[in-house]
């Protein structure tokens, strides 16, 4: 048996409009566990692991945002991360960045590159 063709085809991760500005969402492709944060223009894409202790960063669902929605948090231990890059600023991982995923907006949707 064969793979229908559209299995194959890139398939876009959301619609630009089911990412709030600012906010956060869970997403998965190919069984990967991934997130989205929106801060204005700016869409970036993550894996879902911290890089301290490799778990999921969430606790509540599309929830990876701290209270002024300007930072990403693990809910495990606070460990605080800039949303352009990942890199994280404070916590027990200091210095370490979240697996970023280059991404791309077309057509009011979010794309994998």
């Amino acid at each position: 048996m064969t793979q229908p063709i559209d299995d194959f085809l890139p398939q876009p991760l959301c619609r630009l409009d089911e990412l709030t500005d600012p906010g956060s969402k869970g997403l998965m492709h190919q069984g990967q566990a991934l997130f989205a944060v929106r801060q204005g223009d700016q869409v970036t894409v993550f894996e879902n692991r911290c890089p301290h202790r490799g778990i999921p960063l969430e606790w509540v669902q599309d929830q990876f945002l701290d209270s002024s929605e300007r930072l990403i948090q693990c809910a495990t231990h606070g460990a605080l991360f800039l949303p352009e890059n990942g890199e994280c600023v404070a916590g027990p991982c200091a210095g370490a960045y979240l697996t970023a995923r280059p991404c791309h907006i077309s057509n009011g949707h979010l794309w994998l590159d």
